[in-house]
């Protein structure tokens, strides 16, 4: 992804987001494919580890939550449907990678890439400033996510040394900053490609966290004897009607943008070795990926769900809906926190390669942006250091984790996010893409399909941001920056 020659291509004034080179074909080489550029070493599992460690985030211990506020019917039947929206749009999008031939096409290296290649025009920059305005909030969302975790480890030690006498009430800042340094760090792999061990730990420890979630929940049931929760979901009367009504769209929501990953579906796919045809690896990767986690989500959802019924917690492992084992869910804590340092850096490259290329673009001829400084590192190979992204993804990390000890209750401002991003992003893009390149003509059977489920994505994008607004007016009231409790 981050290419040091990227500077030297002049563009044009009215291309300020392009990113695409073009390059004279190198098919023939050993170290270069068919646009010049090293070549990629991406398989179906390093696809599937950077797609399932960004959809199987902490969100996973939310969906006991949202089951509980639909019932038992919709909460699995939602889960389903959106799986498969997810699979169904993502291979639309995957086939959007290349324009023209699906195997030697001119290649989109980006999200917004492809928008420019097949739709154009203004359509570009609004693609740009929602995914990476979602970005910006998922880094954020993931910072706060973290600090809850590690004061859960914290918490349920002390609760556990004081035999449940003392209320062991903490600060959050001081873990969002300890999570802040550890992105520092790691913010200096120079791109995707080479990101790939560090997506294979989270993948791993994503299923640790959601296996003891799964495994705690299955326990409970069976020490109380009985499956809780109805089939309409929380009752009325433990909620008022209102609240269940915009409980159930925040849930919808929930459910919805847990599966959305297509910000970063282009990104993965640009690291992906050909042949077989970059589209072709995508859609098995896909297949495989959103099939495992929609296992996962099912299990995690409805035990948790039949755990507590309509008392299930907003997340599983840090509600204390469980106190013991107490260890074990300090290794599920701590697995949580490590995946999540993975999960941020995946969501952040795109963004990240975004900001350097345009720089490089802007002032080819800075050596403070395009010169890289070679260390040796002995056992490994010599590291890059290049001082622009050493200045910019610091201060970029460091604006995030500001953010986040500030507004503390940013979860639901992401909800809001993902609900403003879920229907351009993972349907609205990737269809009227689909409908362009291939050609599909107006009003026919296959067009009208593809309409009816982008405006039914749409209903639901649009139910689910009012559910967060609902959320974010009732935070604010108990709102005071810098001094989040828990």
């Amino acid at each position: 992804m981050g290419e040091n020659g990227a500077g030297k291509n002049h563009l044009h004034n009215n291309q300020v987001f392009d990113l695409s080179i073009d390059v004279l074909p190198q098919g023939g080489s050993k170290c270069f494919d068919d646009d010049g550029r090293l070549k990629r070493t991406g398989t179906v599992w390093t696809a599937s580890a950077h797609i399932i460690t960004a959809v199987i985030g902490s969100g996973v211990l939310s969906l006991a939550w949202a089951t509980a506020q639909l019932g038992w019917i919709a909460g699995p039947a939602v889960m389903f449907l959106f799986s498969f929206v997810t699979y169904y749009t993502s291979s639309l999008l995957a086939a959007c990678y290349r324009s023209g031939d699906p195997v030697n096409g001119k290649r989109n290296y980006t999200y917004m890439d492809a928008v420019r290649s097949n739709l154009g025009g203004f359509k570009v920059k609004i693609c740009g400033c929602i995914q990476y305005v979602n970005l910006f909030g998922v880094a954020v969302g993931y910072t706060i996510a973290s600090a809850i975790s590690m004061m859960a480890i914290k918490r349920s030690n002390c609760f556990h040394a004081s035999a449940g006498k003392n209320s062991c009430r903490m600060n959050s800042n001081p873990y969002m900053i300890a999570f802040g340094i550890a992105e520092i760090i790691f913010s200096q792999i120079p791109d995707f490609d080479q990101l790939w061990w560090l997506s294979i730990v989270a993948a791993v420890m994503s299923f640790t966290y959601s296996t003891i979630g799964l495994g705690l929940g299955i326990a409970k049931v069976a020490e109380t004897g009985k499956i809780r929760g109805s089939l309409t979901g929380i009752s009325v009367g433990t909620v008022t009607q209102t609240q269940k009504i915009w409980r159930s769209f925040q849930a919808l929501g929930d459910i919805a943008f847990a599966y959305s990953y297509s910000l970063i579906l282009i990104e993965i796919q640009d690291t992906l070795k050909a042949p077989p045809s970059e589209s072709k690896t995508m859609k098995k990767a896909t297949l495989l990926s959103v099939g495992v986690t929609t296992l996962f989500f099912m299990l995690c959802g409805c035990m948790g769900y039949a755990a507590f019924g309509d008392l299930s917690p907003g997340n599983l492992l840090t509600g204390f809906g469980f106190y013991n084992p107490f260890w074990l869910l300090d290794i599920a804590n701590a697995a949580i926190v490590i995946h999540l340092v993975g999960a941020y850096q995946v969501y952040c490259q795109p963004l990240f390669a975004f900001v350097e290329k345009t720089a490089a673009e802007k002032f080819p001829d800075s050596e403070f942006i395009t010169k890289d400084i070679k260390i040796p590192i002995p056992g490994f190979r010599t590291y890059n250091l290049n001082l622009f992204r050493l200045v910019w993804r610091t201060i970029f990390v460091m604006a995030t984790t500001l953010i986040s000890m500030l507004l503390p209750f940013f979860n639901d401002i992401v909800g809001l996010l993902g609900a403003l991003g879920f229907w351009p992003l993972t349907v609205y893009f990737p269809v009227e893409m689909y409908i362009s390149q291939k050609k599909i003509p107006k009003w026919s059977t296959r067009w009208l399909c593809l309409q009816i489920l982008s405006i039914a994505c749409l209903i639901i994008t649009i139910a689910a941001a009012a559910g967060s607004i609902a959320g974010v007016m009732l935070d604010l009231k108990s709102y005071k920056p810098f001094s989040t409790d828990y």
